[in-house]
């Protein structure tokens, strides 16, 4: 890890990006990512960079209560559906990279549905986790599809994030929609409910607890388990045969922001190779936007996922957002379990 912080330093000195100042950034990736990117940035630089951590949800929330005086500057990963709600409200400032052509194809379209408020940064599928161990020692069959998880011996044996506060959660809402039809997916969220033990508040919480034997099965984006694996603990994945959705990661650049000069030459950075392959150095495992960057053997394998054709546009508008999550609250999250 030290070896390779010392190479993207070196790689981002020979940038030429001697500079003062500072940019704020709301981070919406894992910890250890949000921290590498500021201290390689920092020391490539001389910007300072003051992070805070939030999950998307949470982010959106602040950036919407800020809007009047913006203390943040750039908002780094995290779900693309409330970097688009963002932009839809006007909250993030037009920006078109000249880096755009380097781009995977999803990132660009993400750029343009938004108007070129945000960019796609990451990819990565949703699916389930699973501990090894208490698979086997309950007897339990691996689920392979999204009916497998209304199976009754999962009763109590299954964690999700909550919609309202992360869009690990929300994206799974929007793909069930698109995949069976609202009614019926409402109709299978009401069975699946029985079998949640928890609703968690972080989109990355049920893969953790799933990885420490607090859960069986998690409905996670399944890049977060090799870092789980990584540090040792029983965690598998697949990726429901039925079809799935994906997240977009993004980054946008906040509307007023009080270093928009350091936040332009920060987003620039963060589009490049070197700075993208960090999540994998971070043991993070999305799949990179630059279609330059290096991809990790332990990326999942998109050609062998059954994607939906999301609707990205759609389901990243504030009302759809909005009006999904409130039928969610009332006609799934009232229900006894």
């Amino acid at each position: 890890m030290k070896q390779w912080i010392l190479g993207a330093v070196a790689l981002a000195a020979s940038m030429g990006a001697a500079a003062e100042g500072q940019v704020n950034i709301i981070c919406s990736v894992q910890a250890e990512w949000c921290n590498m990117i500021a201290t390689v940035y920092t020391r490539t630089t001389g910007v300072k960079v003051n992070v805070s951590m939030k999950g998307s949800g949470e982010a959106l929330a602040q950036i919407i209560a800020e809007k009047e005086n913006p203390k943040t500057d750039i908002w780094f990963g995290g779900t693309g559906d409330p970097h688009l709600q963002a932009a839809e409200q006007n909250l993030t400032l037009e920006y078109k990279s000249p880096s755009l052509p380097q781009l995977q194809g999803w990132a660009q379209q993400q750029a343009s549905q938004a108007g070129y408020k945000t960019v796609g940064i990451y990819s990565g599928p949703l699916g389930f986790g699973y501990n090894t161990e208490l698979i086997a020692k309950k007897k339990l069959q691996v689920p392979k599809t999204w009916n497998d998880l209304l199976n009754p011996a999962l009763k109590g044996e299954i964690q999700v994030a909550n919609p309202a506060s992360s869009g690990t959660a929300y994206t799974m809402v929007a793909t069930l929609v698109q995949l069976m039809g609202e009614e019926q997916a409402f109709e299978y969220m009401k069975k699946l409910h029985k079998n949640i033990s928890q609703y968690t508040r972080s989109g990355t919480g049920p893969i953790k607890a799933a990885a420490r034997g607090e859960t069986t099965v998690s409905i996670s984006f399944i890049h977060d388990a090799p870092g789980e694996k990584m540090q040792g603990f029983p965690i598998e994945t697949v990726t429901p045969a039925d079809g799935t959705g994906a997240e977009i990661g993004s980054m946008s650049i906040i509307k007023g922001a009080r270093n928009l000069e350091a936040a332009k030459k920060f987003y620039e950075w963060a589009l490049t190779p070197g700075a993208q392959e960090m999540a994998a150095a971070a043991r993070q495992f999305q799949l990179p936007s630059n279609k330059n960057a290096k991809v990790d053997p332990r990326i999942p394998d998109f050609k062998k996922i059954k994607f939906i054709n999301y609707d990205y546009a759609k389901y990243g508008s504030s009302a759809e957002r909005r009006r999904l999550i409130a039928k969610w609250e009332k006609e799934v999250n009232s229900l006894p379990r």
